[in-house]
């Protein structure tokens, strides 16, 4: 089983290839965004830690779960709380990223365990991974779409790219491009060319 982490800015078409990805090949998707989310569930251990932490936050709803736009609205304003967030999130990701690959890797079901990561490369998953993949698409179309499909102002947009690493870090760090500027077919293409150069690579080996 190869463990293949994926990544691109916010707006570069991540989920459609993903989604072709899971639809093509025996590959098991895990999204760390999705999984964070399952994890600061009210009764996990991430979940105390936040309660503990920001007590007397205006972040909880009434029946005890967290209110996810007054979080993203707390954290966006305060570094230092966003930081205090992160310290008590992403280890707890990590580690169950690390258990679900392993019992992935056991069970002998799936030929590629694809992980998507925003900060993939930030939190230092280059080091678990069998290899990066980068998702590229042009700064004007990732904002196009960014209004198009999430509403999302351009002073919100502006906001987002700033605090994502640049694009020439993100490919320095991964060892597949796929470039999403053009069309789903010249995309699917790509991918089906990495798988291939992958197993080509492996066959050598």
């Amino acid at each position: 089983m190869k463990f293949i982490g994926i990544t691109g800015g916010v707006g570069a078409g991540k989920s459609e290839i993903l989604r072709y990805i899971e639809r093509e090949y025996q590959a098991y998707i895990l999204l760390a965004d999705e999984l964070a989310h399952e994890l600061m569930q009210p009764g996990t251990p991430c979940f105390r830690q936040i309660r503990e932490r920001f007590k007397g936050e205006d972040i909880f709803q009434e029946e005890g779960g967290l209110d996810k736009r007054k979080l993203a609205g707390m954290i966006f304003s305060d570094e230092k709380k966003r930081r205090d967030l992160n310290a008590i999130v992403h280890p707890a990701v990590k580690r169950e990223i690390c258990r679900r690959a392993e019992e992935k890797r056991r069970e002998g079901q799936v030929s590629y365990f694809i992980l998507e990561a925003a900060l993939l490369i930030e939190e230092g998953y280059g080091g678990i991974c069998d290899e990066l993949w980068y998702i590229d698409a042009s700064e004007s179309n990732r904002r196009k779409r960014l209004k198009e499909n999430r509403g999302y102002s351009d002073a919100k947009i502006d906001a987002i790219f700033e605090s994502q690493l640049t694009k020439q870090e993100c490919r320095d760090c991964c060892r597949t491009i796929i470039d999403n500027n053009g069309t789903r077919k010249e995309a699917f293409l790509q991918i089906r060319e990495a798988f291939a150069k992958g197993q080509t690579e492996k066959k050598n080996g």
